[in-house]
């Protein structure tokens, strides 16, 4: 049972047992050992759901990536394809299986596509003839994936606005059947990403956040240089430093990182620091432990403290290799700029430090992430100044990216600036998206966890949540898409009767993906006394 995953409002532990069950009870279908074949974008959301350990007690005997030609050899009776619903992968699996047919001895071929079956893949499967080969075609309703106690995420690259019209039709065709089943939240928040595209354009200022913008994590997991890691020994002066990087899960399972992920970077060195001297004292206890029964409680409590002198060690590491970053003259001026264009300073024209990054060719998605923001904080750029960063840009780093340029176009994030008024001031100043006085180390307010910007879209869920917004309907508009609200009434028998003092517990879906510097905020929100948002999920 993974612990971290019910202590929320919602208990997400439920939905990852369903979902263990639902993939033991198709392995036991295909009795013998087998060899799974994996579909390489699924390794990482399945790794949240089921370990090796658990493939192996179903007789699962080998993994493997799909690749074309033929499949490593394998002496196992079942050949099991776990997939994406991709017609690229059909060639792929198609060419597995005939390369198999040929090897001998005849395998049982099965597939099981994430998170839906499909007829245009089974299609093609035919066309290659290979579709009678498999014994089992199955689908694996993966739709949503526990990351954390409030945290789920679908990992599908075509959500988005399907999911708000999949819901609204879903309720008009049951509308006038009984509804048996009790509801978990109170309310939903549907959020499309394309209302507040400046907020991934920042960088992320919690520790969390930093981890992420600096190293990237994927699936909870982040791989870190190792040198940083190794243990400090006399006499190993000429060792050879670790070359595979070192590969760390981050989620609230772990006390420490549960404490310090959504606190601003400025705020992490203290606590790290009182935990030192927490960890160091409980050690020194050892000493003060004179009866046989002193000494046995100290031994018992050793486990808990040498995983937390090895917590603690692991995110001094990081926090020093975050502060390498943090402390150097160009964070600092990429970060002023920033600043400049989200409270609305010279947001339009040519800025001399997006200039200097392209003279001396940083890498370009920083620099089209900054051209981006101010484009967004100034409702498009002049067409001149766009057309002089599309001139320096494609010089520079290669003709190539005229597709970049035109993607960014047309997904809204770079503009020109048409004859209508520019609203980001008004939106800023109505949502106080900007905050001059941020305190960092014991917030007030969530714009701490971009030291001064508060993301518009936890601005919105706030809002929603008190007073409503109808208080800023004009601002609504200004945002990009419609705005809706729907009511659903539930029979008497199902409504919740709220205990004195439970807060609502509110589904936030972001559609188009979210920052963990988002997350943060929003769970900022919830630890609130009087906070109405019990859990953020996208």
């Amino acid at each position: 049972m993974a612990a971290h995953l019910s202590y929320g409002r919602v208990n997400l532990n439920v939905l990852r047992e369903a979902v263990r069950r639902e993939l033991r009870e198709f392995l036991d279908k295909c009795a013998g050992s087998k060899a799974i074949v994996w579909d390489e974008y699924l390794t990482g959301p399945f790794g949240l759901i089921a370990q090796y350990s658990l493939l192996k007690e179903h007789e699962v005997e080998k993994m493997f990536t799909l690749k074309r030609g033929r499949l490593p050899a394998a002496d196992v009776k079942n050949i099991i394809f776990f997939v994406r619903p991709r017609l690229e992968l059909m060639d792929i699996i198609a060419e597995n299986v005939l390369s198999e047919d040929r090897r001998g001895p005849t395998r049982d071929f099965h597939i099981l596509f994430v998170p839906r079956r499909s007829l245009l893949c089974e299609q093609r499967l035919k066309d290659l003839g290979v579709l009678g080969s498999f014994i089992h075609r199955e689908e694996y309703s993966l739709d949503l994936i526990p990351f954390d106690g409030d945290l789920l995420s679908m990992e599908s690259e075509g959500a988005f606005k399907q999911v708000a019209n999949m819901m609204i039709r879903m309720k008009r065709e049951f509308t006038g059947s009984q509804n048996s089943v009790f509801p978990v939240f109170d309310n939903l928040l549907l959020l499309d990403r394309n209302v507040d595209l400046l907020t991934p354009l920042a960088t992320q200022l919690t520790y969390e956040g930093l981890i992420d913008e600096i190293y990237g994590i994927q699936n909870s997991y982040v791989k870190l240089p190792p040198e940083k890691f190794v243990p400090k020994k006399q006499g190993d002066g000429g060792k050879e430093l670790p070359t595979e990087a070192k590969k760390l899960q981050l989620n609230s399972a772990e006390e420490l990182y549960a404490e310090i992920r959504d606190k601003n970077f400025n705020a992490v060195g203290s606590v790290l620091s009182k935990k030192a001297k927490v960890i160091s004292a409980a050690f020194e206890e050892r000493h003060n432990a004179k009866t046989v029964g002193e000494i046995k409680q100290f031994v018992s409590q050793l486990p808990h403290m040498q995983a937390a002198r090895g917590s603690l060690a692991n995110h001094t590491s990081i926090a020093e290799l975050i502060k390498d970053v943090t402390t150097s003259e160009d964070f600092f001026d990429k970060l002023t700029v920033e600043q400049e264009f989200m409270s609305g300073i010279d947001t339009d024209k040519v800025n001399s430090y997006i200039e200097d990054c392209i003279a001396q060719k940083h890498p370009l998605i920083k620099v089209l992430r900054l051209i981006c923001l101010q484009s967004v904080c100034n409702s498009g750029l002049k067409q001149k100044v766009l057309d002089y960063y599309k001139r320096e840009i494609l010089q520079t780093y290669g003709y190539e990216h005229i597709l970049t340029l035109h993607n960014l176009e047309k997904a809204g994030l770079l503009k020109p600036q048409t004859g209508g008024r520019n609203n980001y001031p008004t939106i800023r100043k109505t949502l106080r998206l900007w905050m001059d006085d941020v305190n960092e180390q014991n917030p007030t307010d969530i714009s701490y966890v971009y030291s001064g910007y508060a993301p518009l879209s936890v601005r919105l869920a706030q809002l929603l949540s008190r007073p409503g917004w109808r208080s800023i309907e004009e601002v609504l508009r200004m945002l990009p898409g419609p705005h809706f609200e729907e009511r659903q009434s539930l029979p008497t028998g199902l409504q919740k009767k709220r205990q004195p003092g439970e807060n609502r517990v509110t589904l936030i879906f972001f559609l188009g993906g979210v920052t963990f510097a988002e997350i943060a905020a929003l769970r900022f929100l919830s630890q609130l006394e009087d906070g109405e948002i019990g859990a953020s999920f996208s």
